[in-house]
């Protein structure tokens, strides 16, 4: 099986690349739903411009919707297949039939994804519409038709994979850029090492993300804060993360996930964004390496996240010679194991754990060696994952709170939740890590 990249990030960060010389132009970055949206992330990060969603629907042929016969866009823009629509023998009936039903539904997702915000201004702009691979590019074309409809000076089609007989007879926009174009194509998805499927609640947060982004740092920004991508040796691995410390830094929180792509998740970004807007500075790691990852065991290897993230803590600690400040703990999935497990480590100086959606019961034994002050946050839909932080929130003896996000799945993807939870992890991390203002009380917590 043909693999050329990891996930839809990889994909984003290498096209960001390629299109690195419109950086400082005036751009506006436009990502298909929901696929292209972690890929125009990227894209839109490389390149310092805003982002957006472009929203299209596909025309499936009635009796078999699989086959597209046409997409719809915003702004009553319409590209059809006459040759399909011929071949399948559609009515004009049937045609205005299945318009009407996907145009309803694009206008539902128009709202859920924007969630108020106003559409970015496209008048006479460069416009770069991103996906996550194109197959027949009948979308591509009506999301550049609909660019166009909207002001657009100028149209590039941004993809990572498209065969070349697509690219070729594209004649939407101005410019296609495309990283991989075989001859022989397959599904997208056979290009992925990691194609799993994009949820509107991600296409969100990372709207979200873009919308607030954390004010501006490092060298460029001249304000004293400090960003980097840092490689941090633990054993025989060399771990990767991206460390941000603002120019006054107090608190610093690691985030721990079994992933091996962890520092790229959409989540753990937004998160980082909420604490950095509280004054934190953050490091989020890989605590595996891309090849350890493959092998799902490791994932739930709790001694050896743990060691991991000691190994960071250790690293920050000495690197930084104590102006990190003090530190916490994020973790999510069995992560928030790793990091209580070594948050119990015999002279460890965490101050604060917070595990969101966590599996805090696979730190087991370890649970009662905890002293750091540790926030649960569970989302109420996620029955069994409560369940299990109730019963390793019995075996604690630190100070523990409970905090049940309504509606929340395990991954937090319903609007709204996963900002709710990194506001309480804002709070407890600002209490525990920060200086207290006077006059300014501890969160409760039972314990």
């Amino acid at each position: 099986m043909m693999v050329v990249f990891h996930d839809r990030s990889d994909a984003g960060r290498r096209l960001g690349k390629r299109l690195a010389a419109l950086r400082g132009r005036d751009v506006v970055v436009l990502g298909l739903p929901r696929g292209g949206v972690p890929v125009a992330f990227e894209v839109a990060k490389a390149l310092d411009a805003p982002l957006d969603v472009i929203v299209v629907r596909k025309l499936g042929v009635p009796f078999q919707p699989e086959v597209a016969m046409g997409a719809i866009g915003e702004g009553n823009v319409r590209v059809l297949d006459p040759r399909t629509i011929s071949m399948a023998r559609v009515s004009q009936e049937d045609l205005q039939q299945v318009e009407r039903q996907e145009r309803a539904l694009l206008e539902s997702r128009v709202a859920r994804f924007r969630q108020g915000r106003p559409r970015i201004d496209l008048a006479g702009r460069t416009v770069v519409i991103v996906d996550d691979g194109i197959a027949t590019g009948s979308t591509a074309r009506a999301a550049c038709q609909v660019a166009r409809h909207l002001g657009a000076a100028k149209v590039i089609l941004a993809v990572p994979v498209a065969p070349a007989r697509t690219i070729v007879e594209l004649k939407e926009p101005d410019d296609v850029v495309c990283l991989l174009s075989p001859q022989e194509f397959q599904a997208v998805g056979y290009y992925y090492h990691d194609f799993s499927p994009t949820e509107d609640g991600e296409v969100v947060q990372l709207l979200d993300a873009a919308a607030s982004p954390p004010s501006p740092r490092g060298a460029e920004g001249g304000d004293g804060s400090l960003e980097d991508e840092v490689e941090i040796p633990s054993g025989m691995a060399v771990l990767r993360g991206s460390l941000y410390l603002p120019a006054r830094c107090d608190g610093t929180v690691l985030f721990a996930h079994g992933s091996g792509s962890s520092r790229h998740s959409p989540r753990n970004r937004f998160v980082a964004s909420v604490l950095h807007g509280a004054g934190l500075g953050t490091l989020l790691l890989d605590l595996l390496t891309p090849e350890e990852e493959v092998n799902r065991a490791n994932v739930f290897d709790i001694g050896l996240l743990a060691q991991r993230l000691s190994s960071a803590t250790h690293w920050l600690e000495a690197r930084h010679d104590g102006s990190a400040g003090r530190i916490g703990y994020f973790g999510a999935s069995t992560g928030a194991a790793a990091a209580l497990w070594a948050a119990a480590e015999p002279g460890a100086q965490i101050a604060a754990v917070v595990s969101r959606g966590g599996r805090p019961d696979l730190a087991g034994p370890r649970l009662a060696a905890v002293r750091a002050p540790t926030l649960l946050i569970v989302g109420g839909a996620d029955t069994q994952v409560l369940a299990l932080n109730r019963q390793a929130m019995a075996s604690m003896q630190a100070p523990t709170r409970l905090e049940i996000v309504p509606g929340a799945t395990h991954l937090f993807e319903e609007p709204g939740t996963l900002a709710t939870a990194a506001t309480l992890a804002a709070d407890w991390f600002r209490h525990y890590l920060l200086p207290a203002p006077v006059g300014r009380s501890m969160p409760e917590a039972k314990g």
